[in-house]
């Protein structure tokens, strides 16, 4: 067995740096630090990781010259860089554009147009496209028109009028309509970014009831008669909720059929039990991640770690949950987090730099990377265990053969382990706060 080992550490300015380990037989009665792997217990199968794409993300991309452009794609869509096969994009404006705005200003959505799309979003998409085109999409709408609204406003919440029930599912199918002439299909959407949240920027309230009364009576019946197979998630929220509120939509007729799975968010903590619960419970329907970021850091260099850990922690925690996806929020912003319309900035993975001549990757970037990279498309979660609660783990069975074992160390110490799999056994040291990626082969 050959395993290759790759490391990021911060502190001592190791990204992705690669060595192999030595191998050797299990010794009789060995049983000190030990990580077992078992290859042959699965659990879910993973669709993919990856990012949102914005009209922040493709205005910032759009500043790069023409080759760091080149070099942020190849970054993020190639298995030289970190391998991203799934992208979410908003349906109409989020806080995350440079002005709010829908695809239709006319109730009869006979003026409906995606060409705003068309100046920032779908050249990022090409682009991305042209390198790895498997990347599947996800789409989430953060308000319908104003005059689909009970308040008339896009912003503050406020909820969709019963009487545009019908037309806000046509909007969602005229939406992916667009998107396959411009050569990209929809695969996933979800009914409402946040739906329990009133926000100073887009956003539409609905409980379970509205939630599962459009997704099983309007939206999927317009899919099945416009021969949209797109599948439709729930929720799109924090994970406190994820199976009290799936239980509460799936009970309802034919929301079986109708309802693919459920997306969450990680703003109200750990919660990976309720993901476990919601995925014990209904172990065919898809459990996806689809939003995380952190605050606006102005780069303070004793940010990254914690930032980075941030990450590594709720991947490793959803993935042992059972979900099935993890995507970022914007894959790419300007130097001061942005543009956001509301001035809600924040960080993301890549970020121009101040004259927009080429863009840094923070260390949220490696951390992902640290999954993205070397767990596939199609790769089965395997199970294991582990010595102790000071190393955060996941690992996987890929299409290939090949074993991916994420390991990640957040304490101020090095930690050693043995790794072992099928009687064969490596020693390692972790250092402290790195993330470490074996491939087993």
């Amino acid at each position: 067995m050959k395993i290759t080992r790759y490391e990021t550490n911060f502190n001592k300015k190791l990204f992705f740096n690669k060595n192999e380990l030595k191998v050797k037989r299990m010794p009789k009665r060995f049983e000190s630090h030990l990580i077992n792997i078992y290859p042959e217990i699965t659990y879910q199968k993973i669709i993919g990781f990856g990012g949102a794409v914005t009209e922040a993300s493709g205005f910032a991309f759009s500043k790069l010259p023409k080759e760091k452009q080149e070099n942020l794609i190849n970054d993020y869509f190639s298995t030289e860089g970190i391998n991203y096969s799934i992208a979410r994009i908003p349906i109409g404006s989020c806080d995350f554009s440079i002005k709010p705005y829908a695809y239709a200003s006319k109730r009869d959505l006979s003026d409906f147009s995606i060409d705003k799309d068309k100046q920032y979003i779908i050249p990022f998409l090409k682009n991305a496209f042209e390198k790895n085109p498997n990347i599947e999409l996800l789409a989430s709408p953060w308000s319908p028109p104003w005059f689909m609204k009970n308040t008339r406003l896009v912003v503050l919440g406020g909820k969709l009028r019963f009487s545009y029930k019908q037309k806000w599912a046509d909007y969602f199918a005229k939406f992916i309509s667009a998107y396959k002439d411009e050569g990209f299909n929809i695969n996933y959407v979800t009914i409402q970014n946040e739906p329990n949240a009133i926000q100073i920027w887009e956003s539409c309230l609905y409980d379970a009831k509205h939630e599962a009364n459009f997704a099983i009576n309007y939206l999927y019946p317009t899919f099945k008669k416009n021969n949209i197979d797109t599948k439709i998630l729930i929720w799109d929220h924090n994970k406190d909720r994820v199976y009290t509120r799936a239980k509460e939509e799936l009970s309802v007729k034919d929301g079986d059929e109708a309802i693919s799975g459920v997306a969450f968010h990680y703003y109200s903590g750990d919660h990976f039990e309720n993901l476990k619960l919601f995925h014990d419970m209904y172990p065919d329907k898809l459990l996806i991640h689809t939003e995380c970021c952190t605050g606006y850091s102005n780069f303070k260099q004793c940010d990254e770690i914690p930032n980075g850990e941030l990450y590594g922690h709720e991947i490793c925690g959803d993935l042992n949950s059972g979900a099935n996806a993890f995507i970022d929020w914007n894959i790419m912003l300007d130097h001061e987090g942005g543009p956001n319309h509301k001035q809600n900035f924040c960080n993301s993975p890549a970020m121009l730099n101040e004259d927009s001549s080429d863009y840094i990757k923070n260390l949220t970037y490696y951390y992902i990377g640290h999954f993205s990279k070397f767990i596939q498309v199609g790769a089965e979660r395997i199970a294991y265990s582990k010595y102790t609660d000071k190393l955060e783990m996941c690992s996987f069975k890929n299409p290939d053969g090949s074993i991916a074992v994420v390991i990640m160390n957040k304490f101020d110490w090095d930690i050693d382990y043995n790794l072992c799999i099928n009687e064969n056994l490596v020693h390692d040291t972790m250092g402290s706060h790195s993330i470490v990626t074996l491939i087993l082969s």
